[in-house]
């Protein structure tokens, strides 16, 4: 049958044994809701009743239970594949959409984000671009804004600053001009905020975050980084205050449905957990030499 998800078969299984939603959702790190919409699904699939619905649990029916028995011996011819799976150390992938910043800072912590005893693994897509969590481009995304599609949620960890940084060893006497993103590669606010800026003379373009970075360690000009990245290299100060009108909240969004995985609610918690851990860095209150 072309139409027949078979892992609604696993989650069947689960749900005929333990009686209800509940604990199967429990077994799968799933929620109530997405394994009842499941089962929806597959009977709509076989076209036959497979439970009777109480407030009790769910009941199988006469269908449900010959189904029970196909696919527990489906699920004991999978085992040894499950098995050969698990010897060749296939792990599940949580995928991260960051920004170059947040990527450096995660990088540099990964240890609070993962232990290699963990039963998943992770991968970051780097990128000023907003990948499609809605379609499950990536499991996680650390967002600038709150998520707008019904079927993604979000959790607010704090605030982003803004500001100038100059190289620390540049000379004061030498003129000072801008670094900046080049017009067609602009996908960011600060980017398009240093070229509102009026009487400003650009030295030199970057295409990347990366490489505005090393221009503005260079001593080529002063440009805008967020703070958690600025005050964080020893080689930079910053050329002025915090640019109020950059600041912006932050929040992790993730799809409805692969929040209540377990692998991906461990990397959120932890993510939340860094993030909260550093707030005073992120929101531009610790700058470099200051404690």
């Amino acid at each position: 049958m072309k139409n027949l998800d078979w892992n609604d078969l696993r989650i069947f299984v689960r749900v005929a044994r333990g009686g209800g939603l509940s604990a199967a959702a429990a077994e799968l790190g799933s929620s109530p809701a997405t394994v009842g919409r499941r089962m929806l699904a597959l009977e709509n699939v076989l076209g036959r009743p497979l439970f009777v619905r109480r407030q009790t649990g769910y009941e199988l029916t006469e269908h449900g239970r010959m189904l029970l028995a196909k696919a527990i011996a489906v699920e004991a011819s999978a085992r040894p594949i499950e098995e050969w799976l698990e010897a060749d150390d296939r792990r599940a992938t949580v995928r991260i959409s960051v920004g170059t910043w947040t990527a450096n800072f995660f990088t540099e912590n990964f240890a609070r984000l993962w232990t290699p005893s963990d039963p998943f693994r992770i991968a970051f897509k780097t990128t000023e671009a907003k990948l499609d969590i809605a379609h499950r481009e990536v499991e996680i995304g650390v967002r600038n804004a709150q998520p707008d599609s019904p079927n993604l949620a979000a959790r607010r960890t704090g605030e982003v600053a803004q500001a100038p940084f100059r190289a620390r060893n540049r000379p004061g006497a030498q003129r000072e001009d801008w670094v900046a993103i080049t017009p067609e590669d602009r996908a960011t606010r600060s980017a398009n905020w240093v070229d509102a800026q009026p009487g400003i003379t650009i030295a030199a373009w970057a295409n990347t975050p990366r490489t505005l970075h090393d221009l503005i360690r260079a001593g080529v000009g002063k440009g805008v980084l967020p703070c958690f990245a600025g005050d964080r290299d020893p080689l930079l100060e910053r050329a002025g205050g915090t640019i109020e009108e950059l600041r912006e909240g932050q929040w992790i969004v993730m799809h409805n449905d692969d929040r209540h995985r377990r692998e991906v609610r461990t990397v959120i918690d932890r993510i939340v957990a860094l993030i909260t851990a550093h707030s005073a860095l992120f929101a531009g209150e610790r700058p470099f030499g200051e404690g």
